[in-house]
């Protein structure tokens, strides 16, 4: 009797390759991809191959996601320790022999052009994460002294550059570590309350702060006129006020439902600076309006939930924090880029993910979503 051979459908075939992704968060991120390329076909319609371009960015963005899912939870952990101290080698030898472009030394040749600022994204959360594993039951006020010089030094490093945009993502990633590792409210309240205090003393006197001879000492000039634009945007309407003023009016002249896709006005008469990128909200906000602007607000949500809904989940206290970290440095993202275009923060050069346009921070969210996926998968394995 000859035996009956099966073959596998394409189902059975495809689904073990599935398996790593963890299938809310995928559906998540998929919606989030969806958005950024139907609004970037409208704000990127007479920018040439950038429609294509970003399509082909999200691809190797999920891409690289897919492979770094393969990763298991304790290799990760190996490379903390080496990928930070390449980290941060680089930012140091950025600092001596580094290209400077615009006023800001960012970029170091090493055969190729590289920016080591990113490495940090993803080697600050892996490093304090690991510092905390080691340190896990015998955990005390020195432990985390150690741990805010670990963030600090890098951040610095980028400030200095400078890169206001990178090194706030770098620092709020170390910070959601310490702050998920066990970091007192003793210590964060009084933090939290000279900082309300420096905002309100800051707006309150906006006019005599921000006069033009006005020297702010830990601040260069460019950043004074960030701050002082994001006060009063009309003292500089058609300079450094120009970027907020038109995200503003193209927010707000979408209304509820929007002016609808392909016809806004502000977007492609051209007035929304960087419509493609930074600015890329304004252009989708004016497109889809309110309504659109919280169907995307929820996706980001979602996703957000479900990376600390891993992180809850999580078998380790290297795991837990660095899955936590990961979810809310994607808040970082979200609500940074829409503060910034909605006039609510200053102007930094920080994109909205998965919607805004640009290769290096597509690969940087993909490895970083990876990570957060590997640990979802790790959960899934030992619970079998």
């Amino acid at each position: 009797m000859s035996a009956i051979v099966e073959q596998a459908t394409l189902w059975q075939r495809v689904r073990p390759v599935l398996a790593v992704f963890d299938a809310p968060l995928a559906g998540g991120l998929l919606l989030l991809a969806a958005i950024g390329l139907t609004i970037m076909y409208s704000a990127g319609f007479d920018h040439g191959t950038r429609f294509v371009d970003h399509g082909r960015n999200m691809a190797l963005g999920f891409l690289v996601m897919f492979a770094m899912a393969q990763l298991p939870p304790q290799k990760l952990m190996r490379l903390a320790v080496p990928l930070y101290t390449l980290g941060v080698t680089l930012l140091i030898a950025t600092a001596l022999f580094g290209i400077t472009k615009k006023g800001a030394t960012r970029w170091l040749h090493v055969g190729v052009v590289i920016q080591p600022s990113e490495i940090m994204k993803l080697a600050m959360p892996l490093m304090l994460a690991w510092w905390f594993q080691k340190r896990e039951g015998q955990l005390q006020v020195p432990d985390f002294a150690i741990a805010g010089l670990l963030l600090l030094l890098p951040v610095g490093l980028v400030a200095k550059q400078p890169d206001l945009g990178t090194a706030i993502l770098i620092l709020s990633a170390g910070l959601y570590v310490i702050f998920f590792a066990g970091l007192s409210w003793k210590l964060i309240i009084p933090v939290l309350g000279a900082a309300a205090i420096g905002l309100v003393a800051l707006v309150a006197s906006a006019d005599t702060i921000c006069e033009p001879d006005r020297v702010w000492p830990l601040l260069r000039e460019y950043q004074k006129h960030r701050v002082c634009t994001l006060l009063d945007p009309t003292t500089d309407p058609l300079g450094k006020g120009f970027h907020i003023i038109q995200g503003m009016i193209a927010i707000g002249s979408g209304g509820v439902g929007g002016k609808g896709f392909m016809n806004g006005t502000q977007t492609h008469l051209e007035f929304i600076p960087e419509r493609t990128t930074d600015f890329i909200f304004a252009a989708y906000a004016e497109e889809f309006g309110l309504v659109g602007a919280a169907v995307l607000l929820l996706a980001f949500v979602f996703v957000i939930l479900r990376g600390l809904v891993i992180a809850a989940q999580a078998p380790t206290v290297f795991t837990r924090l660095l899955a936590g970290a990961i979810s809310l440095s994607f808040f970082t993202y979200a609500f940074v880029n829409m503060g910034m275009v909605s006039g609510i923060l200053p102007v930094v050069g920080i994109p909205l993910p998965f919607v805004s346009y640009g290769g290096t921070a597509m690969v940087t969210l993909g490895l970083a979503l990876g990570m957060l996926m590997s640990i979802s998968r790790s959960r899934g394995l030992m619970q079998r």
